[in-house]
């Protein structure tokens, strides 16, 4: 089985569990609540009547509040299962967004525009081998003049072990890492089993490899917190902002990135 195999599986187990998560909060969605964060909403200031693409969008929470906002939205995804739900939650709130099931790096066999934003966030590029091919999908789907607005994890997380107490990963771009899953972030007891495979990538990769596609850096920040309650042992410090309480504020948890397309 080769890694695409491993993790769409792994992501299809995943989508159940996150529909009903407290974590996702579908219902409260639904009713009108915006999935996206501060620091990307901060990035992708106003949304309405542009042209939008989401790669690796789960089942769909941030593209849709994107369409809320006023864009035309498309999402991208490996997991059918979470495609089909980004499909229904569309239809349930009578919206216009689209949703393309596929490989990230086969996107081309299946979409030919551009658009005015490209955006990912949160847990995306840790499951791609290859940033450089993953930079230039990002440049081929941007007009000129588009903006690329990302946030992420920080590759300093993905070094250390799922207790986050030990460091056992190298912060730079090596071997994939092949871990046996149970559970998922949103329920440690989900009755999930499987392997997934994923490699980290260090912040000189990533923003290089956007560089030699020739998009120009605008912003670049770190933060010591993650907008999500999604590790282990965390404390909670403010609206929307978690931290490993043993770890405190003494390392980034997340970074974003505003590049922008020469026009």
């Amino acid at each position: 089985m080769n890694y695409l195999d491993m993790n769409r599986d792994s992501w299809n187990q995943r989508t159940a569990y996150h529909l009903t998560s407290q974590f996702y909060d579908v219902k409260g969605f639904l009713a009108g609540k915006n999935s996206l964060q501060k620091p990307e909403l901060d990035l992708l200031g106003d949304v309405n009547g542009k042209t939008i693409l989401h790669l690796q969008c789960h089942f769909g929470q941030d593209s849709l509040s994107l369409a809320r906002m006023g864009a035309q939205v498309v999402g991208v995804d490996l997991a059918d299962k979470a495609i089909d739900a980004a499909r229904d939650l569309n239809e349930q709130l009578g919206l216009s967004a689209e949703f393309i099931q596929c490989d990230l790096f086969s996107l081309p066999q299946h979409l030919d525009r551009q658009f005015d934003i490209v955006f990912t966030s949160y847990g995306t590029i840790g499951w791609l081998p290859d940033i450089a091919q993953w930079a230039g999908i990002v440049n081929r789907y941007l007009k000129p003049g588009g903006r690329f607005v990302f946030a992420e994890f920080h590759p300093v997380l993905w070094m250390l072990d799922n207790d986050l107490d030990k460091i056992v990963y190298r912060y730079f771009h090596s071997d994939p890492i092949v871990e046996q899953e149970e559970g998922t972030y949103t329920d440690r007891s989900a009755e999930i089993h499987g392997t997934t495979m994923s490699w980290n990538h260090g912040l000189a990769e990533v923003i290089q490899a956007l560089i030699h596609e020739k998009l120009v850096l605008r912003r670049f920040d770190e933060y010591d917190y993650s907008p999500y309650d999604c590790f282990s042992h965390t404390v909670e410090v403010g609206e929307r902002m978690w931290r490993i309480k043993h770890l405190d504020d003494k390392i980034p948890m997340m970074y974003t990135l505003l590049m922008e397309k020469g026009g």
